[in-house]
């Protein structure tokens, strides 16, 4: 294999190391804001089910998780993993959602 033939292939190489990085890295960071969100959604029902809420944070809480919701779908159709993709199954602090 040539210098430049060898050069080539290292260049390709780290690139794909790169892009896979980059993706897992995204993964990462989606599937870790998907469990905040389920547990923000829990704490919110929580508070919902105790009367905690005035009917007006009841309404913005709820607008507000599914802003989140949206968010989070609309990054995964850029960056290729599902909703699904990103659940986590951690027993009973925070079972898979349904």
């Amino acid at each position: 294999m040539s210098a430049c033939a060898a050069s080539g292939f290292a260049a390709a190489l780290a690139t794909r190391r790169t892009d896979t990085v980059e993706r897992d890295l995204v993964r990462l960071v989606l599937t870790l804001v998907e469990l905040l969100r389920h547990l923000m959604e829990r704490q919110a029902m929580h508070r919902v089910d105790q009367a905690d809420l005035t009917e007006e944070q009841e309404e913005r809480l709820g607008a507000t998780l599914m802003i989140l919701y949206d968010r989070m779908a609309d990054l995964c159709a850029q960056y290729g993993p599902t909703m699904e993709d990103l659940n986590l199954d951690l027993g009973p602090l925070l079972p898979p959602a349904d």
